[in-house]
């Protein structure tokens, strides 16, 4: 049986990321990169994919785990009736090579341990040759090979590494595993307990440019390492989660490849980052964006890979079941091929954003005046929206906002910053997009902007229209249409996207969980109209569903009391940081709306 999401920690090296389960085993590893199809495989399939166990021989979970400090290094310890035993994980941070260093330390009495390693590779669909070379055990398939050290005998069977072994107080035994290519020298044995001091030595240090002094300091900062963990640092692009396939809904098909970077993301994670100190990392997010969207502003798509690389094409994995059933499960993303018309402003404003805080280097005015006129000739036309519908395109409420920010962010570089550009045009077309936004998207009668022009369903993306500065917090529209956003979206104090049943807008009917980030921008919006005690109350509900190590995922089911979705989701962490510094009093916009 499958753990549950929330029973997974994060470690990685800033390349690549692991998933260790609270029983000992790490069940998701890709090796070269977080999109590699060099990986194993278990959350997806079970018990045919790849899985590396190292836990007591008298199995069960943990007593007890946590990350060691601010750092990306995990320790789990267990109590037997023999003893007492601890396993440190970690990823040191890349060098040539991606390593995984698991320690196991004795603290009382003895414990019987035991190691499963079996190495599947291409998502558990190739079983790798493996053989004893002097010093270590090594498995190869095509251009992948990885190399396992360790002073524990082991042994081969029914296509996995076994082994067991006594540890008593104060023994320590460890474990390295190393990805590498086949056709290249075996890389040099790395020492695990320099490499643990080494891994704890670089996030200590780098957490030290952490400026946040406001509230829940903790989660933060969690948060924050999360979101480090999840880039890829030759191109400071930074993924949407370390997952792919882990479903919205268990046995549903809301199962999609979230290994990639979204442009959608930009502007919450600069905000994020630069409200925290992180000016180097938000510049790296702030370069690879420009080098993404360089060229023909019609191609501009919606999904990257880490490099910037545009073809993500999806396809279905059949020979996996998916997780707890839930197929298909699915490479690569099929929404890079959508018009997302909310995504030019979300470009837009993260690159004024930029400019606004001093980021110098890589100039893009250029890219930024060929995307206006982009906007210029588009922002009427239907789109898929926010969530990515796979439906018909529709005209969505959040994605004629974003372009009308898209238009304000022009406005304000020329105003501002003096930069050259047809302000007087940008205004009268500013002022346009508005007037049908506030004509077409708001329902007078009911109070509220709906999810598309004539909808009769809400959509959890419209809490962020005082956020864009399109009108305050404290408008009477904005108020409506929180309250009816609370009644209609509401799920047990937590915020659903919007009713996928009510419209079928995705065509999709299936049910789904309510989503993370979604809870904290009403918190936000709760916060920005006076309402501080409920949006207090709602930041802490929220808080209390991540998991014993600090982690969300995409979405969580209250009905369930269980995550749903890929894990860890940037999306949810970077809303708790911004969410955060907003109830700390931070300003949680870039822009203050127009007096009008």
């Amino acid at each position: 049986m499958c753990q549950r999401i929330e029973d997974y920690a994060l470690i990685g090296d800033l390349h690549t990321a692991a998933l260790v389960g609270r029983d000992g085993s790490i069940d998701w590893l890709c090796l070269p990169r977080f999109d590699s199809p060099a990986c194993f495989a278990a959350l997806l399939d079970g018990d045919e994919a790849g899985r590396w166990l190292l836990a007591p021989v008298e199995g069960g979970s943990c007593t007890r785990r946590a990350y060691r400090r601010d750092t990306l290094i995990l320790e789990t310890e267990w109590v037997t009736a023999t003893g007492s035993v601890r396993v440190t994980d970690c990823m040191p941070v890349r060098r040539q090579t991606a390593d995984v260093v698991r320690v196991v330390e004795g603290v009382t009495g003895s414990v019987r341990m035991q190691t499963e390693l079996r190495l599947r590779f291409d998502y558990g669909h190739i079983v790798p040759w493996v053989r004893r070379v002097p010093g270590c055990l090594t498995a190869v398939a095509g251009p992948d090979a990885v190399w396992l050290r360790t002073p524990v005998p082991l042994r081969g069977h029914d296509m996995r590494t076994t082994g067991q072994f006594d540890i008593h107080a104060g023994d320590t035994v460890p474990f390295v595993l190393t990805y590498g290519l086949s056709y290249e020298h075996a890389p040099r044995p790395l020492d695990a307990r320099q490499a643990i001091f080494d891994t704890d030595r670089y996030w200590t240090d780098w957490i030290d440019s952490c400026d946040y002094s406001g509230e829940h300091t903790d989660a933060v900062r969690r948060s924050l390492i999360t979101l480090e963990a999840l880039t890829y640092r030759p191109t400071g692009g930074i993924v949407a989660a370390a997952t792919t396939s882990l479903p919205e809904q268990i046995g549903g098909s809301r199962n999609w490849d979230y290994r990639y970077c979204w442009l959608r993301d930009a502007a919450f994670t600069l905000q994020a980052l630069l409200g925290c100190g992180f000016v180097a990392e938000a510049k790296a997010w702030r370069n690879w964006l420009v080098r993404a969207v360089a060229g023909d502003p019609a191609d501009l798509q919606m999904v990257y890979r880490l490099d910037g690389a545009r073809r993500v094409p999806e396809f279905a994995l059949p020979w996996l079941s998916g997780y707890n059933g839930s197929a298909p499960v699915r490479v690569g993303n099929a929404a890079a091929e959508q018009f997302q018309l909310d995504v030019w402003g979300e470009v837009l404003d993260c690159l004024h954003l930029a400019r606004e805080n001093g980021l110098r280097g890589d100039p893009a005015w250029d890219i930024e005046v060929a995307l206006l006129d982009f906007l210029e000739g588009h922002w009427h036309e239907p789109d898929n929206g926010l969530w990515e519908i796979r439906g018909q395109p529709r005209p969505f409420v959040h994605s004629k906002v974003m372009a009308w920010a898209g238009v304000d962010r022009g406005v304000r570089a020329v105003e501002r910053f003096g930069l050259p550009g047809p302000v007087d045009r940008w205004r009268a077309l500013r002022e346009q997009i508005r007037t049908e936004i506030l004509q077409e998207g708001f329902d007078a009668r009911r109070g509220t902007f709906t999810q598309f022009y004539g909808s009769r369903g809400v959509d959890a993306a419209l809490l962020l229209i005082p956020r864009t500065g399109f009108l305050p917090w404290d408008d009477p529209r904005v108020v409506g249409t929180v309250s009816t956003i609370e009644r209609e979206l509401g799920r047990d104090g937590f915020i659903l996207r919007y009713r996928p049943e009510l419209e079928q807008v995705d065509g999709i009917a299936e049910p789904e969980a309510t989503f993370v980030a979604c809870s904290f921008w009403l918190a936000d919006a709760l916060y920005g109209a006076g309402r501080v005690h409920d949006a207090r109350e709602l930041f802490e509900r929220v808080l209390s569903v991540r998991n014993d190590v600090g982690l969300f995922a995409e979405e969580y089911d209250p009905d369930a009391r269980r995550q749903l979705g890929n894990v860890p989701q940037a999306f949810s962490h970077v809303a708790l940081v911004n969410t955060a510094r907003h109830l700390s009093g931070y300003p949680v916009g870039t822009h203050r709306p127009d007096p009008r």
